[in-house]
């Protein structure tokens, strides 16, 4: 199944397709079902090796339900897959090489950071050791003797992040590794995910986030109503779409003709706030630029850029953003979240 998923995801990750793709995760037709109602549809995941690959989708889309599934935590429907060259129905072989981090990390009010790090590696036998190198890597070494009760929102992601870090993971699974932390955090976790993916991890991360996963992931998958909608490299989903052009006249009553000229040239276009707006790049700009000029009209502003990951979410996904799941699984093991 690996190598098969392999040859038809090549394009996908961005290798042509004689260039074999080494993957940390890959799914095939996988899909979960509660009662009557489809969570996840026949999902084919193919995420390569060492990359950081985000995971979005609008509210209720399936992404923790997909998440669980990759962890054991819930048996799928129907499909299977592969998580670091080991079957999905066989967690016990893997889980050990994977990290992961799923909704609001649980701890003992009580304890300490350190002590409740302590507590996992002791159930993990995971040597002493690592605790301190991931307390140091999250940010939180100051802060370890202080029990958790009194950690922030923040500091409480960070240290659930230290313990997805405690085996020294091959594959990273973390389902909204920034909530709740303040723009200097999450600048931070950035670097540290950037940090580790250079190491050799693979990061899947789920995020709503839509400007940090642009940041700091190479690769995306994107998925509405429990099914793909894309996959692949960050530039590939970005290349779909058109660039944008804004022309701007200086005066309203020439909003109307600027617009016949722009239509002439091939342009489909509205009026938007006394500007003449419609796909276009910067060739399209520099004609109608000149057409302007001829017809005696000054535009005062002349600019195209590419629409942002939001807008190409929106009209991946239909538009929707938020709202209640229509999962009834993720519904009781989400809250008002994914």
């Amino acid at each position: 199944m690996r190598d098969r998923l392999a040859e038809r995801n090549g394009r996908d990750v961005g290798l042509p397709i004689d260039v074999p793709v080494s993957l940390a995760l890959s799914t095939s037709g996988l899909t979960k079902s509660y009662g009557t109602r489809t969570a996840v549809s026949d999902l084919d995941l193919a995420i390569p090796k060492g990359v950081i690959s985000g995971f979005v989708g609008p509210n209720g889309a399936g992404k923790t339900t997909t998440i669980r599934m990759l962890l054991g935590l819930i048996a799928p429907t129907a499909g299977s897959g592969e998580v670091l060259g080991v079957d999905l129905g066989r967690p016990q072989h893997f889980l050990q090489r994977v990290g992961a981090m799923i909704e609001s990390p649980a701890f003992y009010p009580g304890l300490s950071g350190q002590r409740n790090l302590e507590v996992l590696a002791r159930l993990g036998g995971i040597p002493h050791v690592s605790i301190g190198r991931a307390l140091r890597r999250v940010g939180l070494a100051d802060r370890a003797g202080d029990p958790f009760r009194s950690y922030s929102l923040g500091m409480k992601q960070r240290l659930g992040i230290a313990a997805a870090l405690l085996p020294s993971p091959d594959l990273l699974i973390l389902d909204e590794p920034t909530n709740g932390l303040d723009p200097a955090g999450i600048a931070e976790m950035r670097v540290l995910f950037r940090g580790l993916a250079d190491e050799g991890t693979t990061i899947f991360v789920s995020s709503h986030l839509l400007s940090e996963i642009a940041q700091v992931c190479q690769h995306l998958v994107v998925i509405s109503c429990g099914r793909m909608v894309f996959q692949g490299p960050m530039g590939d989903l970005m290349n779909r779409t058109q660039p944008l052009l804004r022309a701007t006249p200086e005066f309203l009553r020439h909003v109307v003709p600027l617009e016949r000229l722009a239509t002439d040239l091939g342009m489909v276009t509205q009026v938007e706030r006394g500007s003449v707006v419609g796909e276009g790049d910067s060739r399209m700009a520099a004609l109608l630029f000149r057409a302007a000029a001829r017809a005696d009209i000054t535009l005062i502003q002349l600019d195209v850029s590419r629409p942002s990951l939001e807008d190409t979410f929106l009209a991946l996904t239909g538009g929707a953003t938020a709202g209640p799941t229509s999962d009834p699984g993720e519904r009781a093991l989400e809250g008002p979240r994914d």
